[in-house]
Formats: C-alpha cells, structure tokens, sequence
C-alpha cells in the first residue's frame, strides 16, 4: 500500500535531481548577475519543475520586494553531467508584498475625476446610447415625398446661387439638414437604459427619500425655483434654480424638496406705522411781535376823527 503510494506521488512530482539540486553555486551566480549587487540573499529552498530540472530559490534583499524571491532554474540534459542555466526570474513569495490588481479605468473613474484636457472615451457598443439619425428614414429615391424634397432643394439652391462659398453639409430641404437645424442629428443617443441610470442616480442624490426631502415643508413640482427639463424627463425631474438651496445648479427630482421652497415661508409685507395722535413731527412756528391785526382795537381808524377842542 505504501509502494503504491510513494509510485502515486513520485508520477506527480519526480524527486528532485541530484546533479541539480548541487548546483547552488551555478543558480546564485545567475541570480547575481541578474540582480544588483548585494540583492541576493541565502538559499530558502529549491522546486523539482520535472525529469533533471530544479528551480532553486534565494532570499531578495531588494527594498520594496519583501517576500519575493529569486527563482533560478537549471536543468540537465539525459545522461550528461554537466548542470546548465534555463532561466532566472524574481517571482513573489506567499507573504511577498503585491502591487492591487489591475482594474480597467472604466472600471476605476469615479464622478469628478476628470479634470480640464481630460478625454473621456465611450465604447461603440456603450449601453447607454442608442444611434440617432442614420439617415435610414430618408424616403426612397422613386417616391412623391423624395420628388418634393428634391424640388425644393434646387430651388433653395437656385436662390443661394450668388453664394461663392458654402460649408460642405447635407443639400437643404432634406431631412437630414432638417435634423439637423432641430438639433437632432446625433451620431448616438441616449438609449432607454442610459435614460433609465441617469433618473435612478440623480434621484438617489436629489430625491423624495433624502433625508432633505423628508423634512421639507412641500416638494419642488410646487417651486417657483424648479426649471423643468425637456424632453420624457420633464414628467420627473427640474433643475433647481436657488442659489440658497442646497440642489443649486443639479438635477432635482420633482418630488424633491428643501427648506428654500418658494411657497414654504412667505415674509409678510411689513405693517405700516400708526399715524401719531399729537403731531410731533410738524414744526410750529411763533412769531417775535404780535400781528397787527391779532389785537382787538384796530391799527387804524375805520374813518377820519375829528379833533376835539375846548370852549
């Protein structure tokens, strides 16, 4: 039972050679060669890789290399004596200390970490776009539509014919320059799904469950400051236009809402002031000598008198 056994684990893994497993000095001259000077430390142990060939280990004294080793490899050919070099590598050791696994960078970007210069590319086959217009629509040469937008095109040509230079862009009255007058001509779209993650991450930062819109006196459909979107997000979501509140300049769900709503807490017009019972504010004036007609006995005579005199 043993014998069979010992045969089980020798098929595995053949006992190391013997001309090989000597040539300690062959495998650390190799890796000193390899390494700079004074890297290489002592002798931890040696691998048989297979029939007459040994991979021999060695400590690495590198800074920043802890627990890696050199790993020096050395064979010998069928009945020869001679060991020869095969390869020698710096292979990290089970508590050598790795670099973090490699992570994509569209795996690893983060919102805000682009910065001015900064190019972000989207994949051909990105989820969150869909194409636009391709041009597919267009109707077919042979058709009455096609014929009227043809007719057009050349007359609006004929009446820019004084034109000496124009831009190299689709013939107008199509529907590829009406497209793009609207706006709409675009290479890629936002598709369903992209329209999907775009209300799910602006409503779990500006939404009804926050913490902000739970305490708010009244949701933002209400708000004089809301400014709706367009398009199929406007049923949902407005951009807050408060320079108070805490959603200024972001993307806000309708049933969101804050402390800064418009209606929330109207300032009452200030009362006006009850009119004083005395005026105290009018200035009276007294004169230094009395009026001439303020007495009783009239400055003047009403009609001349005559003098009195004496028998």
């Amino acid at each position: 039972m043993s014998a069979a056994t010992t045969r089980s684990r020798t098929a595995r893994t053949p006992a190391p050679d013997r001309l090989c497993a000597e040539a300690v000095d062959l495998a650390r001259a190799a890796a000193e060669e390899a390494a700079a000077p004074g890297v290489v430390g002592e002798h931890v142990g040696l691998v048989s890789e297979g029939d007459r060939v040994v991979t021999h280990f060695f400590e690495c004294r590198e800074p920043g290399y802890r627990g890696w080793r050199w790993a020096v490899t050395v064979a010998r050919a069928s009945r020869a004596k001679n060991v020869t070099l095969d390869e020698t590598v710096l292979l990290p050791g089970t508590d050598a200390l790795l670099a973090p696994e490699w992570v994509p960078w569209s795996e690893r970007l983060r919102p805000g970490d682009m910065g001015p210069g900064d190019l972000l590319p989207t994949e051909a086959d990105d989820l969150r776009l869909e194409p636009g217009y391709t041009g597919e629509d267009e109707p077919p040469p042979n058709s009455a539509v096609s014929e009227v937008s043809q007719e057009m095109a050349d007359l609006v040509d004929a009446e820019d014919a004084e034109l000496t230079t124009r831009p190299a862009t689709t013939s107008r009255g199509s529907i590829a320059a009406v497209a793009e007058e609207l706006g709409m001509r675009r290479a890629r779209v936002l598709s369903r799904y992209g329209l999907h993650t775009a209300a799910d991450r602006w409503d779990e930062e500006f939404g009804a469950k926050t913490p902000m819109a739970q305490a708010a006196p009244a949701s933002c459909v209400t708000c004089a400051f809301l400014v709706p979107l367009a398009g199929s997000l406007k049923q949902a979501f407005g951009v807050c236009a408060n320079e108070f509140g805490p959603a200024d300049g972001h993307v806000v769900s309708l049933s969101y809402g804050c402390g800064g709503h418009s209606e929330a807490a109207v300032m009452p017009k200030p009362p006006k002031p009850t009119p004083h019972a005395l005026d105290t504010m009018q200035v009276d004036e007294y004169p230094l000598r009395p009026a001439r007609d303020s007495g009783s006995v009239p400055a003047e005579p009403d009609a001349p008198t005559e003098d009195l005199g004496h028998s």
